[in-house]
């Protein structure tokens, strides 16, 4: 496969999932000790990929859980934030300024951090009450990203009586990064193809529902955007029909995730309209994926982390393709938060 580490990708995805018990005994223990709420916070893309998890609880679970963005927490100090509070911080680098400032704020308030970073002695890693370090770099870490902040919700679950199957669950989850490379390597041709059509494409719809909706939102923002300069409109399914429809019209891209869970027939309805309007619909399904093993409530558990997978085989082509490497940035490095 085009620039890509296999062993390297089982091992992180692998690493993440060998968190679990150590996951599941750092929820036990806030829990035990009166934890009231559980506040995912996470700064742009790393906070996008614990959309699923928070979701997952607030649908699933009776627990209190909440999503911010750290940039404005510390500003509006909202109340959710508190002694009770079990607040996780997911960062890559364990470095990022909006993170450590969430990471001050929380401890102010007398919460509970809970981090999970890519770099271990880092200033997150070193100030959090409770750290999980899985090694990975910008290719690796949705996965990575996505699964330690499922096992997350699902202790919590489990350790409230919510869920029954917490064990048969992870071990299908160990599973996944065999499973994962299996789907890389069947999907590489589709990547090149993929990558050859849209390489001169400007500007891409992107759009899903569910637990796919964000890998949707983080695609167009964190990949096409931030690593490829190509202008998105990321757009939730449900609300593709009350706006962005009117921009559908000949030419226009639109790129279309489609995941495993109950929301699936809100995605199907933009697979149907879209064809009338333009020849551009691509569309990738989690449905497509062998996952052996693995059951279909936990593949709709999971689905965005099989997109997560394609979607990086995608970018690694078009990287080449458009001879801009993923690691390019204007402005990035140089913006001081």
């Amino acid at each position: 496969m085009l620039n890509f580490d296999e062993e390297r990708f089982v091992r992180i995805q692998a690493g993440a999932v060998d968190l679990a018990a150590s996951l599941d005994e750092a929820v036990s223990r806030a829990l035990d000790a009166g934890a009231t709420n559980l506040v995912f916070a996470g700064a742009g893309g790393a906070g996008i990929l614990m959309q699923p998890a928070a979701e997952l609880l607030r649908e699933r679970s009776s627990f209190p859980t909440f999503l911010g963005w750290p940039a404005e927490i510390v500003l509006t100090k909202p109340a959710y934030v508190g002694p009770g509070s079990l607040v996780v911080i997911p960062s890559l680098s364990g470095t990022t300024s909006e993170s450590i400032a969430m990471l001050e704020h929380a401890h102010s308030a007398g919460a509970t951090v809970l981090a999970l970073v890519g770099h271990d002695a880092t200033p997150l890693a070193d100030g959090a009450d409770s750290t999980f370090v899985n090694e990975a770099a910008d290719d690796t870490s949705c996965e990575s990203f996505y699964l330690q902040s499922l096992l997350i919700a699902l202790s919590v679950m489990r350790h409230r009586g919510e869920i029954d199957d917490y064990d048969a669950v992870v071990a299908q989850l160990r599973t996944l990064p065999a499973s994962l490379l299996e789907v890389k390597r069947s999907f590489e041709p589709r990547a090149k193809e993929l990558a050859a059509e849209i390489q001169d494409e400007g500007y891409h719809i992107v759009t899903g529902s569910g637990p796919v909706w964000p890998q949707a939102f983080y695609y167009g923002m964190c990949i096409l955007e931030e690593m490829q300069w190509i202008r998105t409109r990321p757009v939730h399914a449900s609300d593709f029909f009350h706006g962005t429809l009117e921009l559908v019209e000949d030419g226009v891209s639109v790129l279309l995730l489609k995941g495993e869970d109950a929301t699936r027939p809100v995605a199907e309805r933009v697979e149907r309209f879209v064809p009338d309007h333009t020849s551009k619909l691509r569309v990738l399904d989690a449905a497509d994926a062998e996952l052996p093993g693995v059951s279909p409530r936990v593949r709709a558990l999971v689905s965005q982390v099989v997109l997560a997978t394609v979607l990086e085989r995608l970018s690694a082509h078009l990287e080449v393709l458009r001879d801009h490497p993923l690691t390019t940035r204007r402005y990035y490095r140089r913006i001081s938060y």
